[in-house]
């Protein structure tokens, strides 16, 4: 499987997304590369922190940009079960290289911002790049979501109404510290314990529904957790 994690605002939780997926995937047995295509390198940073605290499994994770996303990706497909990609907020070249070879494109939108009003836009590009990669699939979902409140309603109403992107109106994840606390470290959501050593289990809940979403989607076997 190789799925992307994009759209074209920044600020929308993707790399917490991405390195999310990519430690969850790990932690089944399958062998995960993660593709850091963003110029900030958030995911890099991720991995380099995991690596330090000598957290397993281990992420491999390497830069790429441009063309050579698309490129250098297929010439590792044999090398990995799954490769997660995660791109930067903009309409970047790295972004559409990586949707001319993904299965599936997952697009978190937080609720009540300019956020989602690009979502003409962001269907516009996956319906572009669905032009030449026909088995692309593209998923919308709430992040950073409120806890109560209109907004995430509204939102959804307004991403319901994309052509080319399927929303999914069960995964919603939360305004939680947990989710950055964790990040912060180079850990999953659900490897991080917190200062009270029990995790915050909303956040993990949350997560999982979106994972056991994506494992569907990709027909993945679930396995003992590693």
């Amino acid at each position: 499987m190789i799925l992307t994690v994009g759209g074209i605002k920044g600020g929308s939780g993707k790399t917490s997304v991405a390195t999310g997926v990519a430690v969850m995937l790990a932690r089944l047995g399958r062998q995960v590369l993660l593709v850091d295509a963003d110029e900030q390198q958030t995911s890099m940073d991720f991995s380099m922190m995991r690596e330090a605290a000598g957290v397993e499994p281990m992420i491999t994770t390497v830069a790429l940009h441009d063309t050579a996303v698309r490129t250098e990706v297929r010439k590792m497909l044999d090398r990995y079960d799954d490769i997660v990609i995660d791109t930067g907020g903009r309409d970047t070249t790295s972004q559409r290289a990586a949707l001319t070879i993904s299965d599936f494109l997952l697009v978190p939108f937080v609720p009540g911002s300019f956020d989602v009003w690009t979502c003409e836009k962001v269907d516009k590009l996956v319906g572009e790049c669905a032009a030449i990669n026909e088995g692309l699939h593209a998923f919308s979902f709430l992040n950073r979501a409120d806890h109560q409140g209109a907004d995430n309603s509204e939102s959804a109403e307004i991403l319901s109404e994309m052509e080319h992107v399927t929303f999914w109106d069960d995964v919603r994840l939360g305004v939680r510290k947990a989710f950055r606390s964790a990040g912060g470290k180079g850990l999953a959501v659900c490897e991080w314990k917190g200062e009270n050593r029990k995790g915050d289990s909303k956040a993990e809940e949350e997560f999982q529904v979106l994972f056991d979403r994506i494992c569907g989607i990709a027909i993945i076997d679930r396995k003992e957790v590693a």
